[in-house]
Formats: C-alpha cells, sequence, structure tokens
C-alpha cells in the first residue's frame, strides 16, 4: 500500500515509505528530493483514486479524497485532474509542467501545416449594384459582370446555387460587398463602404474581425464561402478553386474556418461542437485569431501537463524519451478567451511543442484536441488547424 505523508500547513503531499516510494519511481510520479518522492495534486489525488493509496497527517489523522483535495490551493483542480487521470489510465505519462524548465532544452516539435497562396490580381470592373441592408446582401444585375465576376473570382452567387443557368442575378453577402466595395471599381445605387461597415457592425459586433479574416485568406487567392452549414464563419477553397462543375460533381470544400476575436470569450461546449461537426464531415477546422497582441495582455505563464506518448518500442518515459505536448486542461462548462488560447498557443511555439487541449465534459470523459500552426506567408493573423485526437 502506499502511505501518502500530507504536510497541512504547506499544503503539500509526500512519499518516504521506501516501499511506496520505489514503486512511483517505476511509475514517473512526483520529483525526488533527497529519498522523498514530492507529488503534485493530481498525482497524489489519482494514488488516492486509483491505487488505494492512503493519506496521513503529522498527527496520524486519515485523510479521504476530498479532503485532501481541499487541502491544495490550486484553480480548475478537478478538470485538471480528470485530464491527468484520463492520460495515466491510457498507460501514457504526464508530468508536472514546471519539468518543462528543468528540462531546460527547445524539442522542436512544433508542427507547422504551409498553405499554398498566390498573388491576388483584380480587375476593375465599373459595375453598380444594390445593397438591402436588412438581409446584408448586394445585387448585381449586370448580366455580363455578374457572370465575369462570379465565374473569374468565384464572389457571389450567379443564377442559383449549384446551378448558375438559372438566374441571371449576382447576389453577394457583405463580406463579398464590403471586398468589392475595397478592391474592385464596384459602386453601390444607394449606400457606400462606410454606411456597409456600419450597418453589418450594428448586426454583428465582431464584424470588423470577420472580415479582416476573409480579406486576409482572399487577397492570397483562397475562396471564402459561408460555413453555416457546418456551425463555422467560412468554408474554404484554395487558390485556383473554380465554382465550374467538373462533370457531374460540385467541388466540395476541404477546410473550414471559425473566428475567434482575442477580446472574445467563448463557452467550451459550443467551440468544441463546431470542431466535431466539421470531422463527421471531413474538413480540417480552421481557428483564425485575428488582432495584435495588446497592450498590457497577459501572458500565459504555464500550462497544465507536460505529456510524453507512444514509441515503436513502448510508452515515452522522462527518463528515456522526450515530451511532444503541453497539456492545456479545461472543462465542457469553462469560458475561454481568444486571446488566452492565443498566448498559449504561443507559449507551445517557444517550446517547440505542440498544444494538446484537453475537454472533461460533464461525465468526466476526456476528448483531446491537437494544434497546429498554419504558415500563412505574409499574414500578420493567427491561424491554427484543431483536429480530433486519439492519443
Amino acid at each position: 500500500m502506499i502511505i501518502l505523508d500530507l504536510d497541512v500547513k504547506r499544503h503539500e503531499a509526500r512519499v518516504s515509505d521506501a516501499s511506496s516510494v520505489g514503486q512511483l519511481v517505476n511509475g514517473c510520479y512526483g520529483e525526488m528530493v533527497k529519498g522523498t518522492i514530492h507529488l503534485t495534486p493530481e498525482e497524489a489525488l489519482y494514488l488516492m483514486d486509483i491505487r488505494n493509496a492512503r493519506a496521513f497527517d503529522e498527527k496520524l489523522n486519515e485523510y479521504s479524497f476530498n479532503q485532501v483535495a481541499g487541502l491544495f490551493k490550486v484553480p480548475k483542480l478537478i478538470p485538471r485532474y480528470l485530464t491527468y487521470k484520463d492520460w495515466r489510465d491510457r498507460g501514457l505519462i504526464a508530468r508536472n509542467f514546471r519539468d518543462l524548465a528543468r528540462l531546460n532544452e527547445r524539442f522542436n516539435k512544433d508542427v507547422v501545416a504551409n498553405y499554398p497562396h498566390s498573388e491576388f490580381q483584380p480587375k476593375q470592373f465599373s459595375v453598380d449594384g444594390m445593397f438591402f441592408k436588412d438581409s446584408l446582401m448586394s445585387v448585381i444585375d449586370e448580366e455580363n459582370a455578374g457572370r465575369e465576376l462570379y465565374n473569374t473570382y468565384w464572389i457571389g452567387q450567379y443564377g442559383t446555387y449549384k446551378a448558375d443557368a438559372r438566374g441571371k442575378l449576382l447576389k453577394l453577402d457583405v463580406y463579398e460587398t464590403l471586398f468589392l466595395l475595397r478592391h474592385f471599381n464596384f459602386k453601390l445605387v444607394n449606400s457606400d463602404e462606410k454606411e456597409v461597415l456600419a450597418t453589418a457592425r450594428g448586426h454583428n459586433k465582431d464584424f470588423p474581425s470577420l472580415y479582416d479574416v476573409y480579406e486576409d485568406w482572399r487577397l492570397r487567392n483562397f475562396i471564402l464561402k459561408t460555413g453555416f452549414k457546418f456551425g463555422t464563419h467560412f468554408r474554404v477553397y484554395f487558390p485556383g478553386a473554380s465554382p465550374a462543375k467538373s462533370g457531374t460533381d460540385w467541388m466540395h470544400s476541404k477546410h473550414v474556418i471559425h473566428v475567434f476575436p482575442r477580446k472574445s470569450k467563448l463557452l467550451i461546449s459550443e467551440w468544441a461542437r463546431a470542431i466535431r461537426v466539421a470531422h463527421s464531415v471531413r474538413k480540417t477546422f480552421i481557428l483564425a485569431i485575428p488582432g495584435e497582441k495588446a497592450k498590457g495582455e497577459k501572458e500565459v505563464s504555464e500550462l497544465d501537463f507536460l505529456l510524453y506518448h507512444r514509441r515503436k518500442e513502448g510508452i515515452e518515459t522522462p527518463r528515456e524519451g522526450k515530451p511532444k505536448y503541453l497539456m492545456f486542461s479545461l472543462s465542457e462548462e469553462e469560458f475561454i478567451g481568444g486571446a488566452e488560447l492565443a498566448n498559449a498557443i504561443e507559449f507551445c511555439k517557444k517550446a517547440g511543442l505542440g498544444l494538446m487541449l484537453a475537454i472533461a465534459d460533464r461525465e468526466t470523459s476526456v476528448t483531446y484536441y491537437l494544434v497546429r500552426r498554419i504558415d500563412l506567408k505574409g499574414s500578420k493573423y493567427g491561424y491554427y488547424e484543431i483536429g480530433w485526437y486519439q492519443p
């Protein structure tokens, strides 16, 4: 049996019994100091929950799981414990985040996805349209100009969706309307750029951030259309994509973008749901975090756990291997901010490790998402592929 020695005043748990120390050393638990293993709160609770360890204070008073948990002044202790437990239950090693400083090494495992792009070259169209404020849409009824815009740049919807020969109007959403006003010789007979922007912002306070992302990708010749059917802001087609059909097949997007402004906060369950929907329809989920770091914005000083994974010979351990990921432990019911997530990703980038988001739901099941940075040449914003991951 493993015996935990509790220091109630210091809020610490240690193991000094020789037989228990031997077991824990082999299992890569805690930090050894002069023959005594110092445990993190999550390790102590795991040993009590799963390994039937018993905890006693200096006066030999025995403590229950809840009593031990109450000793530790740790934010989000239960989500941290649940995600730590799940990783351990899979036979994998999770270590104290502070081990990263002791390792004194940059691991260069920061995975980057390089997205192809090309230079955008707009043509100056002398064409007018009408803006419909209540629906945030515009219509161009000049048949030739509308068809050329649609076929050449895949802007708007000419005719009918998936049946462009049925009808002769070009319908534009508000992003396409503003993009044409800024980069083409496009005019509205009843409005202008300033009014369109103000109207859109009135409908959605985050519109400027969403449009910045739309324009950022469009200026690199990516095609962005609505992601409404997939629970995201945009679906993405790579440069060279065309609305023209190939035989009887319609061109399908393989990526979707969800915009998460730095100043925004989002319920974890809503955010994870969008990733799940994208995964279910075999699309890569891209998280866009527009905006630059604000003055005085809080940096991420630490994450939750340093994670070891698998290798051909078996399980990686601190003795024989190197960590692969840093874990960010979250719960279904909490909110996360765009700046908070962006700074966590930036921290992992500097460490050269991948970011693993571990989300504990209300049934205590844990779902993992792996974050991969996207290198979009010339962009000042952060873009990240986030995919469901099975350890």
